[in-house]
């Protein structure tokens, strides 16, 4: 809480942390959360949400909706990401999460981005799931609720594994892209999807290094 506290100090009441989810998947909406904290908040192991277990992710979740003082989550689907890119749309959601909350807040702390339209004082941070408590519950609450719509779209197209990989490309995402082609929630604009629909053969080694996940990236196995 060390930014929220320089906050408080400086005079802020209502500090709301912003996070997103999806940003990087081939797959679903991009998805964002903004979350005030009180100031003595009291959820204990509060994290960047990926190196959380589904379990433990699942139980901060529940606590943060009890225990926040406000809490606003932002979606934009895939034909929003493809029109205006996935940075655009990631602002998109942010904003939209921000107008769901109940009570507006006074200053904002984000991950790593700005938002220059929204009238707000604002500090971006880096790595701020992992420095900041405000930020981390936000990144919590989307991934919860992208990793709810990401087991809804498997049940409609079980052959890419979305609740697993969360449409982010896993060998077998790729595969199934191979085998089956995109369907309706692949993001067009995005090269491995785009490269497909225009006829162009589709190889692993297009890849940039790194950019290929294991399903245990995305969901770990055990806390670190």
């Amino acid at each position: 809480m060390r930014h929220e506290r320089e906050l408080r100090l400086a005079g802020f009441q209502r500090i709301a942390g912003i996070d997103e989810v999806g940003r990087g998947s081939l797959a679903g909406p991009v998805v964002a959360a903004a979350v005030i904290l009180p100031e003595h908040h009291r959820i204990r192991g509060l994290r960047d949400s990926k190196v959380l277990t589904r379990p433990r992710r699942e139980a901060l979740y529940r606590r943060i909706l009890d225990r926040a003082q406000a809490v606003g989550v932002g979606c934009v689907e895939v034909e929003v990401i493809d029109r205006i890119n996935i940075l655009e749309a990631t602002k998109l959601a942010m904003s939209e999460a921000l107008g769901r909350l109940p009570q507006p807040p006074d200053h904002l702390v984000i991950d790593a981005l700005s938002l220059r339209d929204v009238e707000l004082p604002q500090r971006a941070i880096i790595d701020g799931d992992a420095i900041s408590a405000s930020i981390a519950a936000a990144s919590i609450v989307a991934k919860v609720t992208r990793d709810r719509i990401c087991s809804e779209l498997d049940d409609r197209y079980p052959a890419y594994g979305f609740a697993r990989n969360k449409g982010y490309g896993t060998p077998r995402h790729l595969d199934a892209l191979l085998s089956e082609g995109p369907c309706e929630w692949h993001r067009r604009s995005f090269a491995p999807v785009r490269m497909l629909l225009s006829g162009e053969q589709l190889s692993l080694d297009l890849f940039m290094e790194g950019a290929i996940l294991t399903e245990e990236d995305i969901e770990p196995d055990e806390e670190s």
